[in-house]
């Protein structure tokens, strides 16, 4: 290390480099949130989830002893679908980030290689 302190420009640089890969991530879990399925297996997850939750924490207005809480049905849904939506959207993000790196190898073996034949 040289042993400088970056200057205010260096640093404002860097933190807006920051800002846009994290822009860019959430862009990219936006687009898989909505895609690929995830909608519908995230539905059929909260319908499931969800009603054996409402089942349990609502038994005394499904039996007809209380009154429902309809804002509570609406969260006891969802919670499950955004459970399984991040879920997805995270193991999808994994998946990327791993073939991105695996492509990144391939590409830097591939550059070695033509190099030691002296075709680079």
């Amino acid at each position: 290390m040289s042993g400088r302190t970056p200057n205010i420009v260096e640093v404002l640089m860097s933190f807006i480099g920051i800002l846009r890969k994290q822009a860019r991530h959430c862009s990219e879990a936006g687009v898989l949130a909505i895609s690929d399925g995830t909608p519908r297996r995230a539905a059929k997850l909260a319908a499931v989830v969800g009603t054996l939750l409402v089942v349990i924490n609502q038994w005394e207005a499904v039996t007809g002893a209380g009154s429902m809480d309809w804002l509570k049905v609406a969260l006891t849904y969802c919670v499950p679908y955004l459970v399984s939506t991040y879920t997805s959207v995270s193991k999808d993000m994994h998946l990327l980030r791993e073939a991105e790196m695996a492509r990144q190898s391939v590409h830097e073996e591939a550059q070695k290689t033509q190099v030691r034949q002296g075709t680079l």
